[in-house]
């Protein structure tokens, strides 16, 4: 338990943790999309279209194709939140890690927060391009925005609690 603390407050853990992301985006950039599609479990654990009557309200466009029930079907529609939600939350662990490791080693916010979130946005249009080299995937802008916005979250969320906990004490 010592090892794991002393790991946490130089930084150390949590440049693996991002690291570690880094891998995961790696190979899963390297699968197609037949390879990442979930519609077939997403069919076995929705059976019932829960929700479907409100969902179909829902339509708006997103890198220029309309997203929607009507245009993909209910489990299409589904599967790209569960996408989209994993570039978010992808990028909002490593943007955090990134962050928590930068700071023990430059002892100011304002460096890791900006390092952190350039790091994961710069990473995001990597990513994207291996993904342009990768049979049946389509790089796409807003999907770096969106990566970078999560980034961004995790960044400013633990620059607050950092400020935060250092004027309590």
């Amino acid at each position: 338990m010592k090892a794991i603390k002393k790991q946490m407050k130089n930084g150390n853990l949590y440049l693996g943790i991002a690291f570690f992301v880094m891998a995961v985006l790696f190979y899963s950039s390297s699968q197609t999309y037949e390879q990442q599609s979930q519609i077939a479990f997403l069919g076995k654990l929705l059976k019932n279209e829960p929700f479907k009557d409100f969902f179909e309200t829902i339509s708006f466009v997103y890198a220029g194709d309309e997203v929607s029930i009507k245009a993909s079907g209910y489990l299409k529609f589904i599967e790209f939140f569960i996408r989209k939600g994993a570039h978010f939350g992808t990028y909002f662990l490593m943007g955090g890690s990134l962050f928590l490791g930068l700071y023990p080693r430059l002892k100011v916010i304002w460096l890791p927060s900006i390092l952190g979130w350039l790091a994961a946005t710069g990473y995001a249009g990597l990513d994207e391009f291996h993904q342009m080299m990768t049979d049946g995937r389509s790089p796409l802008f807003q999907d770096v925005a969106l990566d970078s916005c999560g980034a961004l979250t995790a960044v400013v969320l633990a620059s607050v609690l950092f400020i935060w906990h250092k004027k309590s004490r």
